[in-house]
């Protein structure tokens, strides 16, 4: 079972510092704030499907398409649902919708994917040691940066433990697959009680294992590898801090935007 997302490439990307990866999904996360039209919002779409592509990480991309899909499925028909515009283009009921209401609708499924697609190149071009890194370069005290790269490898860890007591319980006769939906949930509820178990013992060896290493003792902190920005580093930095500075430019000259909105 695969349960980690990093991708042990050697690309350009993965090779970056762990603070420029970091600033630039943060200038990234902006670009995708920036607008609300969908040809916009695509054009942006179409730029970071190519950094997937050039990182190699197009394999992780593609095991949550079904996920991007619905994503974008449920906003279209929620956000047209609920929003109202000028130009009304169909009406039955009490159901109307709108031009811009579609629109903006559209748009805002392409931001969620487009803000999801950024964080999976992130989480597959980068280590939890670098991102921790990255963190605590950045500021952040150690204990934060700790605990948030902590979350990283519990997440994985509980979906292993989980799909372990599956197995387990498969083995010895229990059908997970047969019946109803609501008979299948029944079925599940039996394994939540080994799955926390198992969540809490792991948490309480961590806090031991912390407390015996003396965990928070010094302020300042060596890590076993460095890492030095380069040439490459700073050209993403100011090709990404350009182009929102020139998205935010075309936003502030009323373009880029259906509904006059985030």
């Amino acid at each position: 079972m695969e349960i980690y997302l990093y991708l042990d490439k050697n690309s350009l990307f993965h090779r970056l510092h762990p603070v420029t990866k970091i600033i630039c999904l943060l200038l990234l996360f902006v670009a995708a704030m920036t607008f609300n039209h969908p040809l916009f919002l695509l054009a942006i779409v179409f730029g970071v499907v190519i950094i997937s592509l050039l990182s190699r990480t197009i394999v992780n991309l593609n095991k949550i398409r079904t996920m991007l899909i619905l994503l974008m499925i449920f906003c279209t028909v929620l956000w047209t649902l609920f929003l109202k515009g000028s130009e009304l283009l169909w009406n039955f009921g009490p159901i109307y919708i709108y031009r811009e209401s579609l629109l903006y609708s559209i748009g805002m499924g392409l931001r969620l994917d487009l803000m999801l697609i950024c964080g999976l190149i992130f989480l597959s071009c980068t280590k939890v040691e670098e991102f921790a890194f990255g963190l605590n370069k950045l500021g952040v005290p150690f204990s934060v940066s700790f605990a948030l790269s902590l979350a990283f490898r519990l997440v994985p860890t509980f979906a292993a433990t989980t799909s372990t007591v599956m197995q387990a319980q498969m083995s010895r006769g229990l059908d997970l697959e047969s019946g109803s939906i609501v008979s299948r949930i029944k079925k599940h509820v039996p394994m939540l009680i080994p799955i926390f178990i198992y969540a809490i013992r792991n948490a309480d060896m961590l806090a031991m294992a912390l407390e015996s290493k003396c965990f928070g003792i010094r302020k300042s902190r060596t890590y076993y590898q460095e890492f030095k920005p380069g040439v490459a580093d700073y050209l993403s930095i100011g090709l990404l801090a350009i182009s929102d500075s020139v998205f935010i430019y075309i936003r502030l000259n009323g373009m880029g935007y259906v509904l006059d909105r985030l």
